[in-house]
């Protein structure tokens, strides 16, 4: 599959990982589906000069790999195969986004050998010079749990079915807000209910509850809580 990879590839900017002395921050921003969380991450990679990595759509291209080979996503040994072979720059993103790819994609994000095959090419990018901002379910918790500043973004189902159903629907996909939910809420209990790396908050994650916020006022409090985070970490110097 060709196309757009789900890094976005920006300067890393000039920030001190606190007692390091090396320049580097690694943003960890998590939360369940249609939370925003991808949306606000790419705005505050851009915001703070940082690569971004959607780590959702190595799932989603590990699940579409299956669908098009003609095998099950509940085929643990097919999955890890095609999690051992991809790379981070062979993507088609509006296919990945389909409704049908999301759904798979929970089902094998679910199999530890597929999240074992892709953890490391995930915090090779995490740790690369400057740092980057990394999306996903268990940034914080498993992938990077050692990350500068983590977030964890999340809202109501009912609003997070309303969103992701003006999505698919702006992009020609049929979809009922009935349909949308349901999906929503399957993949929260399967997300939440795996034994390997489950969504959660991690203990030292802001959480970020946007049901009532806009996409501008979702993304000022991130970047007010990560600019916090930061002042906590930053030596005060001794005159």
């Amino acid at each position: 599959m060709a196309g757009s990879p789900p890094v976005d590839s920006q300067a890393a900017g000039p920030y001190e990982r606190a007692n390091a002395g090396a320049s580097i921050m690694i943003i960890a921003i998590d939360g369940p589906a249609a939370s925003g969380k991808g949306t606000l991450a790419r705005r505050v990679a851009a915001h703070f000069g940082l690569p971004h990595l959607d780590t959702g759509l190595l799932y989603r291209a590990t699940a579409a790999a299956l669908i098009d080979a003609d095998r099950s996503p509940h085929d643990v040994e097919a999955a890890t195969a095609a999690a051992r072979g991809l790379a981070l720059t062979d993507f088609d993103e509006a296919h990945l986004r389909q409704r049908a790819m999301g759904e798979a994609a929970s089902v094998v994000a679910a199999i530890p050998e597929v999240r074992k095959a892709l953890a490391q090419a995930q915090r090779d990018f995490a740790h690369r010079p400057g740092g980057a901002v990394l999306d996903g379910r268990d940034i914080g918790t498993a992938i990077c749990p050692d990350a500068d500043v983590k977030l964890f973004v999340t809202a109501s189902p009912a609003t997070r079915a309303q969103r992701r159903a003006l999505e698919l629907a702006s992009r020609g996909e049929k979809v009922t807000y009935a349909d949308v939910l349901a999906d929503i809420e399957k993949r929260d209990a399967r997300d939440s209910g795996r034994a390997d790396a489950p969504l959660k908050a991690a203990s030292d994650a802001h959480v970020l509850d946007t049901t009532r916020m806009g996409p501008e006022e979702a993304f000022e409090a991130a970047v007010a809580a990560i600019e916090a985070a930061r002042a906590k970490q930053i030596p005060t110097a001794v005159g």
